[in-house]
């Protein structure tokens, strides 16, 4: 189910907020809980109810792994530990990388092993790391006395479970377990209709309307010219901030309606003056589990400059592994890799450098690299690289400015003729306008972790706007980026 449709927020999110409130009313917590993870699998199983028996058995397994690990000791826990994320793994191998393994066999050795149908589970990366977290800290024996119910709950609450934030056990299961976070609370829900209002504007109005820019132009590669591929570069660059940006406030408006409080996962990535600190900012749960679970094994920092450049390789790696089935995202991995230890290497030199030209070169860094990331090719991406930098052309055609133009801004013209004047005589005028709004807002306005919330008739009016336009905008619904990860 998505958030941005119909029947989740006419249906689903009032049923759902309802019904858990109730129960807890009544006092029936345990009931309120089993309501709760319900409903999750409701949502998950939505489009495909297959997808169910992989998320429940990959809950009942996990927690059954877990209880072992507080039962075992010594050489016998950790084998225990070992095969909990060897398989956790492995089924994400399967569903994610199963046959993208036999394509590259059958090209290098020449072999002709026939490709399954097989279809990715929806957010099964994040709920299977958040699952591996959670046996690490019981082999650290930090998850005791957690009943099946709450683990159940804390991995399918459906706010973070398709696209995170990735989240540890002892950031929600205490939330859930105090009583007084079990009471509907009005400045919650107000605040939390609020921020849901302000990512669904992201994703339907402003995601969806640059998705329809990078369509156009990653679909016909070849025929660009080198201002339309820096447009359609930037509207991919916006199209996937807005999109998971949008996801995440949605998530936390969401949960904050439950009076839970889930973490950061989105934090202004776009005002990063260094790579470092993109990464600081960007998919902020997904950062800190590959450091807590990957990089600091590893030795983190602490066996010299060489081993800490070769831990952050391997932690850029595995993410873009994470991210998808294809060499351009391992190569899109690995070359954030090479920027971060060159962040380490030239750091001194580069604090030198203005504010403003650090954020430039940052952001054009992560522009270009996300290239690679939409590209269904690294030969794709190449052929779109060459029409970007050729500058050998700086045209615009008509079907570039289109993407740009709503319904509502035609209607805005004509109702207010200064407008339409305006629109008349600057080429391509909406597709300015999308830009300048775009980078105003990702690079001066607060994110929803910022901002202080105090009911007011100026956010009420702000909430109502934005939920009104995007629901009557609801006819192209698409899902969200990240759910194919």
């Amino acid at each position: 189910m998505l958030f941005n449709s119909y029947i989740f927020i006419f249906l689903f999110l009032p049923l759902s907020v309802a019904g858990y409130f109730l129960l807890n009313h009544w006092h029936r917590y345990r009931l309120a809980n089993g309501f709760l993870i319900g409903m999750s699998l409701w949502f998950y199983g939505y489009f495909n109810p297959s997808y169910l028996w992989i998320i429940c058995g990959s809950i009942v397994g996990n927690f059954l792994l877990s209880q072992l690990l507080h039962r075992t000791a010594g050489k016998r826990k950790k084998a225990v530990l070992a095969v909990g994320t060897i398989a956790n793994v492995a089924v994400i191998f399967y569903f994610k990388y199963f046959n993208f393994f036999l394509e590259n066999i059958n090209a290098l050795f020449g072999q002709s092993f026939v490709l399954r149908n097989i279809v990715l589970p929806l957010g099964i990366s994040f709920f299977t790391f958040q699952q591996i977290s959670y046996l690490v800290d019981s082999y650290r024996g930090q998850t005791k006395g957690y009943r099946f119910d709450e683990y159940a709950l804390f991995v399918s609450f459906f706010p973070q479970l398709i696209a995170g934030p990735i989240v540890l056990h002892n950031e929600v299961i205490p939330q859930f377990r105090d009583t007084a976070k079990r009471r509907l609370c009005a400045d919650n829900l107000s605040r939390g209709l609020y921020i849901f209002a302000l990512g669904l504007f992201k994703k339907v109005i402003l995601a969806d309307t640059f998705a329809k820019a990078a369509d156009f132009g990653f679909g016909a590669i070849v025929t660009l010219t080198s201002l339309e591929a820096l447009l359609v570069s930037l509207s991919y660059t916006f199209q996937l901030y807005f999109d998971f940006s949008g996801y995440c406030d949605m998530a936390l408006g969401i949960g904050a309606m439950f009076n839970i409080d889930l973490p950061q996962n989105f934090n202004s990535p776009y005002k990063a003056t260094s790579i470092t600190d993109f990464w600081a900012r960007w998919h902020m749960s997904l950062t800190r589990f590959l450091r807590m679970y990957v990089y600091f094994p590893l030795g983190g920092n602490q066996k010299g400059k060489l081993r800490t450049y070769f831990n952050i390789m391997v932690v850029y790696l595995v993410s873009g592994i994470w991210h998808g089935a294809n060499w351009t995202f391992i190569l899109w991995g690995v070359l954030h890799g090479v920027l971060n230890c060159l962040d380490r290497v030239f750091r001194k030199q580069w604090q030198r450098l203005h504010t403003v030209t650090q954020w430039f070169f940052t952001f054009m860094a992560v522009n270009v690299l996300w290239v690679l990331f939409r590209a269904e090719t690294i030969s794709d991406a190449m052929a779109f690289y060459r029409e970007l930098f050729r500058w050998s052309s700086f045209s615009i055609r008509s079907e570039l400015y289109g993407c740009f133009t709503l319904p509502e801004f035609l209607w805005l013209e004509q109702t207010f003729p200064v407008l339409g004047n305006a629109a008349g005589q600057i080429a391509g005028f909406h597709l300015w306008v999308f830009f300048f709004v775009a980078f105003f807002i990702v690079l001066n306005l607060r994110n929803s972790k910022e901002i202080s919330f105090k009911p007011t008739l100026a956010k009420s009016l702000t909430t109502v706007l934005f939920l009104f336009w995007s629901i009557i905008s609801l006819a192209g619904v698409s899902t969200f980026l990240y759910f194919n990860f």
